[in-house]
């Protein structure tokens, strides 16, 4: 199971940095949606410079799990992304949703691996300091 996390780890951080670059750099074009709602949706995002947020987190998270350190900030980070990526692809664009699916099995097999550093997260009373 360890070598497995290392596995999706780096192809989670591949993943993420080279689709976080291409927000910026526009390497990897691709055809706009099919959907007119979709597309009025990426649109208004991009013209806002609101995607370069997400864009710069899906850059930062996938540099830190390429590089092995602050891995748990780094899945904290793109859980936010995936979830907005699987809620695009499942309202808007369920078409091209299977690479979003295995994004999100490559990122439960890296938090199996780490899943102790989010045990005070699913605490019903957590510790506080005296």
């Amino acid at each position: 199971m360890k070598i497995a996390s290392i596995v999706a780890r780096y192809l989670l951080g591949l993943t993420f940095t080279v689709f976080g670059l291409n927000g910026f750099l526009n390497f990897i074009h691709q055809p706009p949606p099919t959907n007119p709602i979709a597309l009025q949706f990426l649109v208004s995002v991009s013209e806002s410079h609101f995607a370069a947020f997400f864009f710069a987190m899906q850059l930062l998270g996938g540099l830190l799990l390429l590089s092995g350190y602050f891995v748990p900030l780094a899945l904290t980070i793109l859980a936010a992304e995936l979830y907005n990526i699987l809620a695009f692809h499942l309202t808007l664009a369920p078409a091209s949703i299977p690479p979003a699916l295995v994004a999100a099995v490559l990122w439960v097999l890296v938090f199996l691996q780490y899943r102790e550093s989010f045990k005070g997260i699913f605490s019903a009373k957590p510790a506080t300091q005296p």
